[in-house]
């Protein structure tokens, strides 16, 4: 019988080696719960979508991304589709140059095949050997991948998170900052001030971010794009897939290809 996931992760933390992946499949819909770790991760999965949250911030994560989750950040992440996940650990204090924040990362051919090589090392591999010139390469290839986006802060503020929470919960609302400060009775200036001060957007650029990310959640389902489309606010297919492609640089139907 496995052992429980908890117990397999102290084994990689637990090492006195700078670095150790793991893989680790989950059934679609499940959830890690929140948690934490002591070293930083590169967590990527080969199949299917992971959506990441902190307290601060959440993020969407599809087979051609990794994420870089900074060490001690508690977070919980949410399977879309089985999800298989490649993780690596990394002593962040003996590998410097690594991202500073959490953050998604493109995922190159390269650093895919060396993520799926390096969970068959094993733990005590040899210093100075072939395992860890691979493992160090991996990190090269980390220092140099591009950094996406595909974050949505998250407000500290309990005005904002009620805008923020409708506004992921509803995305199709289309209420306006005037509208929004007339229901929690400040003025539409105080809540444009309060999106760049705690989330560093404007009300209308977290707004769009807020419904291309779910848009993300939803293709990863299977929905059907025009379907995906209304449900994010947007007037037609047309006009959702130009404001895709402006941000993401390809059409939805081609973004997990």
């Amino acid at each position: 019988m496995p052992r429980d996931i908890t117990t397999r992760h102290l084994d990689y933390h637990e090492t006195d080696r700078a670095m150790a992946a793991m893989e680790v499949d989950y059934p679609d819909g499940s959830s890690t719960g929140r948690h934490s770790h002591p070293r930083g991760q590169l967590l990527h999965a080969i199949e299917g979508v992971m959506i990441v949250r902190s307290p601060t911030a959440s993020w969407v994560v599809p087979p051609s991304r990794a994420l870089w989750l900074e060490a001690g950040l508690e977070h919980d992440v949410r399977m879309i589709g089985a999800v298989k996940i490649r993780t690596v650990f990394v002593d962040d204090g003996a590998m410097p140059n690594l991202p500073a924040r959490t953050c998604v990362v493109e995922v190159a051919p390269l650093l895919r095949e060396l993520i799926v090589a390096a969970v068959k090392i094993p733990l005590d591999y040899a210093p100075g050997g072939r395992d860890e010139r691979l493992l160090r390469l991996l990190i090269d290839e980390l220092r140099v991948s591009p950094v996406l986006p595909l974050h949505l802060p998250l407000p500290r503020d309990p005005r904002l998170a009620r805008i923020c929470r409708a506004m992921t919960e509803r995305p199709a609302e289309s209420a306006t900052a005037d509208e929004w400060g007339q229901r929690l009775n400040v003025t539409a200036k105080t809540i444009h001030r309060l999106f760049a001060k705690e989330t560093g957007m404007s009300f209308a650029q977290w707004r769009q971010q807020a419904r291309l990310l779910e848009a993300l959640s939803l293709i990863a389902q299977g929905k059907r794009m025009i379907d995906v489309a209304f449900d994010c606010g947007y007037a037609s297919q047309s006009a959702f897939t130009a404001m895709f492609r402006r941000h993401f640089g390809v059409a939805p139907s081609a973004f997990y290809r």
